[in-house]
């Protein structure tokens, strides 16, 4: 088997590929044709290279490349939209109006500014931090318990309870049903290839929904990691324990990277245990895809896989 570093990420009616060089993006628009995408990777910072340190970089880097495609996908279901108002008979300074909302946010060659994307970025982190990192931390900071071991312990177990909540709640969301399923065209796509399959739509079909390196087996290692790290800096006021907590989520993250990269290149009991919990949300988060979303998968993929396939070895 053949472990490759080419990922993905699920958009709106389509999918994005990440290769060591190239990232490429298939959209299946709103009159059944896919559109493909294809651009050369922004060049990545030394500490990209880093141990640990690499984990809260590429989190970040993947998520600006996430947040420009799906305002790319994104925008082809708005042109869809602006067809049916001019049909349903909207006049053009309504036209004129919903033009200036989009310069604002969107650059001369069509991507978001760097601005939209800097504050897309921020609101991201901030929520996330809030929800998963700060909250749980507040509601156990209530209970006015004295032993640090068990608040750091109900404060992770409460994190992960959270993750759950929300993954559950999303998923009733009919657009993100369709997401999930893309998600799943991804990972199918992946394993096919690291089988050394063809990537036909027939042979993809085949495999499994979930895969090792998936950001969701990501986010609940980020949140097993956190219990051990925070155990470290004790239990002190609300406000000093979220500031621990916000100057040690990039070494959680790193950490975190690290272990789904230990996961994803070994095949042995200990890369199965740590993956497993994973593997398990994977249930909620990628989800059986039809075949043409496994289509999108295979022209995206196949877009990104350098003429050297070493160099995109894991």
């Amino acid at each position: 088997m053949r472990k490759t570093s080419i990922g993905g990420s699920a958009l709106l009616e389509g999918i994005m590929m990440i290769g060591p060089h190239k990232k490429a993006i298939a959209v299946r628009k709103p009159d059944g044709d896919i559109v493909l995408d294809v651009e050369n990777l922004p060049k990545k910072w030394k500490i990209a290279k880093i141990p640990v340190l690499r984990g809260a970089y590429s989190l970040i880097y993947q998520m600006v490349l996430s947040i420009k495609a799906l305002s790319y996908a994104a925008s082809f279901y708005d042109i869809e939209e602006e067809d049916n108002d001019k049909a349903d008979g909207h006049n053009e300074q309504d036209k004129e109006q919903s033009d200036e909302k989009k310069a604002e946010t969107k650059s001369s060659d069509g991507e978001l500014s760097k601005t939209a994307i800097f504050f897309a970025v921020l609101l991201s982190v901030a929520i996330t931090v809030g929800l998963f990192i700060l909250l749980p931390n507040f509601v156990i900071g209530l209970l006015k318990i004295e032993s640090a071991v068990i608040n750091n312990l109900l404060e992770g177990v409460l994190r992960i309870a959270i993750f759950i909540g929300y993954l559950a709640a999303v998923t009733l969301m009919k657009d993100i049903k369709r997401v999930w399923m893309y998600h799943g065209a991804e990972h199918k796509t992946i394993n096919c290839y690291e089988a050394n399959e063809e990537l036909t739509v027939e042979n993809v079909m085949k495999y499994p929904t979930s895969n090792r390196r998936c950001g969701t087996s990501f986010m609940f290692l980020v949140m097993a990691v956190s219990i051990i790290v925070f155990s470290f800096v004790g239990w002190h006021s609300v406000i000093l324990n979220m500031v621990f907590r916000i100057l040690l989520l990039p070494l959680v993250a790193g950490l975190a990277y690290e272990l789904v990269k230990v996961a994803g290149r070994y095949d042995n009991v200990f890369s199965k245990i740590i993956s497993a919990p994973g593997m398990l949300f994977q249930k909620l988060t990628a989800k059986e895809p039809d075949e043409g979303m496994v289509e999108c998968a295979i022209m995206a993929f196949n877009a990104v896989v350098p003429e050297d396939p070493e160099e995109a070895k894991w």
